[in-house]
């Protein structure tokens, strides 16, 4: 029924309500009903008589009660002057939560006694470490520390000069973390890169007492430094952007294990970045590949790894830049030995984080961030090939994608994140199924009740890289003991102008001193190059 407007004006009930709708009630009204409103509106603006001067307010206007519904009384919001965060605590401290009871000046005086004990008040790099101690700070601190405090350009560091450094380091950086990012980054640097290290395991190498077999070879120690570097940014270097920050070194154990290096004389029972059976195997699984020894591996020599265990279509992504840093790769199709660091690990030991991202990278061809059933198929295809090639009939794509799916349990249907991988812990299984046919095998031949037992065991165990560099070592040892006993039998006299193998300095940590220098030129003359 259309409603005139000369109803509008006549009853009064309707007006009523139309007022109280007017007033900015939340109803919401018929569109055909909305014209009347607007229209009723106007009307009564235009018959609202102007407010004289002097005029009292005309009584307000009484309408006849209707139950109508609570509305809440409108907020205000008032002005205030000062900003709002000035009442939230500050709960982000990028370099430490500052310690309200530790008394600077105490620090400092204690510092300064302990340069009254050092002859002129200068100390070098070897008596920072009692300054180290001073500190709070563990004795491997003593390096950053000197070179810091401009102890590298004059060969001491004085009283006043560290005192001055200690001072503003208190006051800008309140903890480990922090400071030693301080200490050791380039100035104006709030990151670490890798060239960072290289004072700080230089000075391991000269002092620690677990490698003072070291002092006499010291063209390894380039290799046994970089090595350390590449563990250290494989494990620590969560981002992969090839600088360290302070949150970084926070959630690692790096801080932790480089103290340990003060108590612990045995080196190898670090293995944590600094062991050197580690090293030693990762030397000579490059040596065994670099055939021409210039410290540079191809593609067809990586492919030798393990027997051509792993294919060669995920070889292919290694070299095209997916997980290799600098141009070196892609331009020349050539691998440093500190690339092949980061190929071993990730390829011994795939259930770690790192290792992955690292095939998690290789796999993803298209780089959009998840595994599609075609790229999962292209590496599969070359696995059937080599599987037909020996005989095994492989399983049909289909039927391995059904296993692969169920093993992995994606959130989504029909692609696999990284998150997937890292939730279903069986990673290690779903890479080797795809691109290294004899762990496939072994996988294949397991028993799946074990597989599944290993996965659901929270107990700590050593992980696969360290079962791997333990076996290897041995192994590696034992070959060497093997072939120095016929060489000593049968060949008393025989010299060789090859450069130096890492076996030499491998048979527990006891080098040949007297025929390493000798057969080290051609390395010397590659580093200097």
């Amino acid at each position: 029924m259309m409603i005139k407007e000369t109803s509008l004006r006549r009853d009064p009930d309707l007006r009523g309500e139309l007022a109280f709708l007017a007033r900015g009630c939340d109803f919401v009204l018929p569109s055909r009903f909305k014209k009347r409103l607007k229209s009723f509106q106007q009307t009564q603006v235009q018959n609202k008589p102007e407010k004289k001067p002097g005029t009292p307010l005309p009584p307000p206007a009484t309408f006849p009660s209707i139950p109508q519904p609570l509305s809440p009384v409108p907020h205000v919001n008032k002005v205030v002057n000062a900003p709002l965060s000035i009442n939230i605590p500050q709960f982000y401290f990028p370099e430490g939560l500052p310690d309200a009871c530790s008394n600077h000046e105490q620090i400092l005086s204690r510092i300064e006694a302990a340069f009254m004990d050092i002859e002129d008040q200068k100390a070098d790099i070897y008596e920072m470490g009692k300054i180290a101690k001073v500190c709070g700070c563990p004795l491997y601190w003593k390096a950053p520390m000197f070179r810091a405090a401009g102890g590298e350009k004059t060969g001491f560091v004085s009283a006043q000069s560290f005192i001055a450094l200690w001072r503003k380091l208190l006051n800008n950086h309140h903890d480990d973390a922090s400071k030693f990012i301080c200490l050791l980054a380039k100035p104006s640097c709030s990151s670490l890169e890798q060239e960072d290290f290289i004072p700080l395991l230089q000075d391991v190498v000269d002092t620690h007492p677990g490698l003072t077999f070291l002092k006499d070879a010291p063209e390894f120690h380039s290799r046994y430094i970089t090595t350390v570097i590449q563990r250290i940014f494989y494990t620590v270097n969560r981002s992969w952007s090839g600088k360290i920050t302070s949150t970084e070194i926070r959630k690692s154990n790096f801080l932790q294990t480089l103290a340990l290096l003060e108590e612990e004389e045995d080196i190898n029972q670090i293995t944590d970045y600094f062991s050197y059976e580690h090293f030693y195997v990762i030397y000579c699984k490059f040596w065994e590949l670099d055939s021409d020894h210039d410290l540079y591996i191809s593609q067809a020599d990586l492919s030798r790894y393990n027997d051509q265990a792993s294919s060669n279509r995920i070889i292919e992504r290694i070299f095209s830049g997916a997980v290799t840093r600098g141009k070196t790769v892609q331009k020349e199709g050539r691998m440093s030995y500190a690339d092949f660091v980061w190929f071993l690990i990730s390829e011994e030991d795939k259930r770690n984080p790192t290792s992955i991202e690292y095939w998690f990278r290789c796999m993803d061809v298209d780089g959009d961030g998840v595994l599609s059933m075609y790229e999962l198929e292209y590496f599969y295809e070359e696995q059937c090939e080599r599987m037909e090639a020996m005989g095994i009939e492989p399983l049909p794509f289909h039927d391995l994608l059904c296993q692969m799916l169920d093993l992995v349990k994606p959130a989504s249907d029909g692609k696999i994140t990284l998150r997937d991988l890292k939730r279903c812990r069986m990673a290690h299984i779903f890479y080797d199924t795809f691109f290294n046919l004899e762990k496939y095998l072994d996988h294949e031949q397991r028993d799946p009740f074990a597989v599944q037992k290993d996965v659901e065991n929270d107990m700590p165990e050593p992980s696969d890289w360290d079962r791997f560099a333990a076996e290897e070592y041995e192994t590696l040892v034992a070959e060497e003991s093997a072939q120095a006993q016929f060489q000593e039998g049968s060949f008393e006299d025989y010299e060789t102008e090859e450069p130096a193998s890492p076996s030499e300095i491998g048979n527990k940590g006891k080098i040949a001193t007297s025929s390493l220098s000798e057969k080290c030129g051609k390395l010397q003359s590659v580093d200097e190059e």
